[in-house]
């Protein structure tokens, strides 16, 4: 497999490659694709994987970003797939400073795709993967009927988001019971603090749990957790409905790939600020250090990384974030800022001018792209010193003055802010509940709130859409104005009744 790069451009692609495994990036190795700009809205349309299933939703998206790019609001400069071989694509107009800059970029992400352990999970083959199921949703298409198929990708895709993003690396349901009938039933139920023991020897070999009523009442819980279904609520929504709700064959087919790509593209919004703030770092330590810009090129070079880690006003870049705080980490570890000695001391001139020559920066950056995800990253190495410096704040709606304000520069407001706004890549954290609620066979979902309703729209659309897959009445528990509240669509109407 080999890139469709002009022979000066792979002049530069290589020399860049050597340049970054000289810095000592392991990345898959890249492809290089060269694109027009139409093409290129093509391809961003279809997330970067121009052989995914068809959907009305990539057409839309391609018409927005084509009159997006006519209209001058925007320019993709590059894309780049978490594969092996990793693919990158490149506009055909962009400037020679330009490619290499990006290509700078383009290794700096293939590495962090490879090394981060949030994407340990992923398929490293998802541009093969897209292709089959492409073909497998073209043909139930061709058999079913395409408004059908397209109709239920819809449905799949309004509930994309309710899935449990710690599955991969948790195990939530308890091991699978021993296969040998009679060997599972010759054991009882192993109770907290007992040893295991054959049913006709319990009461010898645990004969506390016998006397008393803590052992009777975990007892009587097991037996009541086993009638509840499903036991306990579980936060893969659409797993839960994958296994139990009454789909045909190619429903469940096509909700597994959907299902499938969430988890794939996951980790990319759980890393985003690492994500892109380790590319970034890397095509500005490589064209500013290695000698790859001619003289002409710097101030081209300048201009375009400003613009790429520019800050608007009242809206996070993540460039910009991720950077600085791989920067400011870099620093304090070659600096020796870190551990409790620096911690404890309270003499602000000895703090800034601390420097016990460490030289640990770039070792212990390698070590925060391996093992973070943005709110380990946020919560470990967001200080208030980092806040003070960058002049962050929160910010609010004042509706008295109509206008949006600074409403506070206290550093605990503004780390728990940032955090909250990344728990769960910013989705409301829902679960299954209950599958047969009043013994009527319908599904229960619930909202755990933290402090942000619900949007009422949303959730009746998702209703619906949840009914269609269940084929019975759904609900969701939530908060509403500070008053509990269900949420219910049984198929004709939405109702919204307060909970006692």
């Amino acid at each position: 497999m080999t890139s469709n790069l002009p022979a000066d451009l792979a002049k530069i692609r290589d020399e860049i490659r050597e340049i970054a495994l000289g810095y000592g990036l392991d990345f898959f190795e890249v492809i290089y694709e060269m694109l027009d700009f139409d093409q290129m809205n093509q391809v961003a349309a279809y997330g970067g994987f121009p052989t995914r299933y068809p959907h009305w939703s990539f057409g839309m998206e391609y018409q927005r970003l084509k009159k997006s790019y006519a209209y001058g609001l925007h320019r993709i400069y590059e894309m780049v797939i978490n594969n092996d071989p990793c693919y990158a694509y490149l506009l055909v107009s962009n400037e020679p400073v330009d490619q290499k800059l990006v290509m700078a970029h383009v290794y700096g992400h293939s590495d962090f795709f490879k090394n981060n352990l949030w994407f340990a999970h992923t398929n490293r083959k998802m541009m093969d993967e897209m292709a089959n199921h492409g073909t497998r949703i073209r043909r139930y298409m061709d058999k079913y009927g395409a408004d059908d198929v397209e109709d239920f990708i819809d449905v799949c895709l309004s509930i994309e988001n309710l899935i449990d993003p710690h599955l991969p690396g948790i195990r939530r349901r308890p091991r699978p019971e021993p296969e040998d009938e009679d060997d599972k039933a010759a054991f009882t139920e192993q109770r907290p603090g007992e040893l295991p023991a054959k049913e006709y020897m319990d009461p010898f070999i645990n004969p506390s749990a016998v006397l008393t009523e803590e052992a009777k009442r975990v007892r009587e819980e097991q037996e009541s957790r086993k009638q509840r279904f499903p036991e306990e609520p579980e936060r893969d929504v659409m797993l839960f409905l994958l296994e139990h709700a009454p789909l045909d064959t190619w429903q469940q087919d096509v909700l597994a790939i959907i299902r499938e790509e969430a988890y794939y593209l996951l980790p990319q919004r759980q890393t985003k600020i690492l994500n892109e703030g380790w590319a970034a770092y890397w095509h500005s330590t490589i064209m500013t250090q290695s000698g790859i810009m001619t003289n002409a090129e710097v101030i081209d070079y300048a201009d375009h990384h400003a613009g790429t880690v520019a800050m608007q006003p009242g809206r996070l870049n993540p460039y910009k974030l991720g950077l600085e705080l791989f920067r400011d980490v870099e620093e304090r570890w070659d600096k020796g800022r870190f551990g409790r000695e620096y911690a404890q001391c309270d003499d602000m001139q000895a703090k800034a001018n601390w420097d016990q020559e460490l030289g640990l920066g770039r070792q212990k950056v390698f070590e925060v792209r391996r093992i973070y995800n943005d709110v380990g990253l946020i919560d470990t190495f967001l200080t208030e010193d980092f806040a003070r410096r960058h002049r962050l704040f929160t910010f609010g709606y004042n509706e008295r003055h109509e206008q949006y304000e600074i409403v506070s520069r206290e550093f605990e407001k503004i780390k728990k802010k940032l955090l909250f706004s990344l728990t769960n890549s910013g989705q409301p954290i829902i679960r299954v509940q209950n599958a047969n609620l009043d013994n009527r066979g319908e599904l229960l979902l619930r909202h755990q709130h933290e402090g942000i309703d619900l949007k009422t729209d949303y959730a009746r659309d998702t209703l619906k859409h949840i009914y269609k897959l269940w084929n019975r009445p759904a609900h969701i528990d939530t908060v509403i104005d500070d008053t509990p509240r269900r949420l219910t669509f049984d198929g004709r109407d939405h109702r919204v009744r307060k909970l006692s």
